[in-house]
């Protein structure tokens, strides 16, 4: 199934992606599933599947204001230098790591597929990095690669925004330039394990103004998903509709000769195959 979250009349709904369309699920499933994070936390896989079964579709997409597709999770962890040849793009002659780079994203830092992300006012260097995102289903600590599949819900798309001049004001962090609002996306939705799964291999592809910049395979990850899961659980409970953007290939605007920053205008485009393409427009800050 592919479920994802929307405004209507102000209002937060969500609903799943069926007949061309959008089902709302919403005013169908009753309170116990009052948004999407609940419905993952409290299995309701099947009572979304009978609510949505002989339905047509409330919504065309394009009628939509998507959000992200769980709009406020506990968790969006994210991970730097995955890659195999994003090492190299730094140039210091390190050797491969022996662990994941680590960092996390406010809510806020992020819109849903087709809503403007913004270059900010401060800077000029607005960078896309095309990833993609784990969805958590099952909470869990402690939990070992070979069990890391049972706890993925589906998975997901990120334009992993970074404004790269505040990526260095602290010494030992990025959060600064990770964390502006609007800067990045996720969505257009979350493809379920039922139907995309999570083993892969899952190819991701990001385009600005239709000219490729990023493409590489989850065949090349130094940190696979369930690496990824049983790491990040040996110190935090992983919950339902926690996020994990699992690090985006070379080919960022960063690293070419002389660097290309998004502008306003510019259209980013995410794409994996088996997922959809979450797109946005570069609008500059108010």
């Amino acid at each position: 199934m592919r479920f994802l979250s929307y405004l209507e009349n102000g209002q937060t709904r969500y609903g799943v992606v069926a007949g061309g369309g959008v089902i709302d699920l919403t005013r169908r499933i009753g309170a116990e599933f009052r948004d999407l994070r609940t419905l993952i936390a409290n299995d309701g896989m099947a009572a979304a599947r009978e609510a949505a079964a002989g339905q047509r579709p409330d919504h065309a997409l394009e009628d939509l204001a998507l959000l992200p597709p769980i709009p406020a999770p506990e968790k969006l962890w994210c991970i730097g230098v995955n890659y195999r040849d994003r090492n190299a793009e730094y140039k210091d002659n390190s050797d491969l790591p022996k662990y994941p780079s680590l960092f996390v994203r406010n809510p806020s830092s992020v819109v849903g597929s087709g809503q403007p992300i913004e270059k900010p006012k401060v800077s000029e260097q607005l960078d896309y990095e095309g990833e993609l995102v784990i969805v958590i289903g099952k909470e869990g600590r402690h939990i070992p690669r070979e069990q890391a599949w049972q706890h993925i819900f589906g998975i997901t798309l990120c334009n992993e925004g970074s404004v790269r001049d505040w990526l260095h004001h602290g010494k030992f962090n990025v959060t600064q330039g990770k964390n502006f609002d609007r800067s990045g996306s996720i969505g257009p939705w979350i493809v379920t394990v039922d139907e995309l799964d999570p083993r892969g291999p899952h190819d991701i592809v990001t385009r600005v103004n239709g000219e490729l910049r990023q493409k590489d395979t989850t065949e090349r990850l130094m940190f696979p998903f369930d690496f990824l899961i049983a790491y990040l659980s040996t110190f935090a409970t992983l919950k339902p509709g926690d996020m994990i953007a699992t690090g985006t290939p070379t080919g960022a605007g960063a690293r070419f000769d002389p660097p290309r920053w998004l502008k306003p205008g510019d259209v980013v485009e995410v794409e994996s195959a088996g997922i959809g393409i979450l797109r946005n427009t570069v609008t500059a800050e108010k």
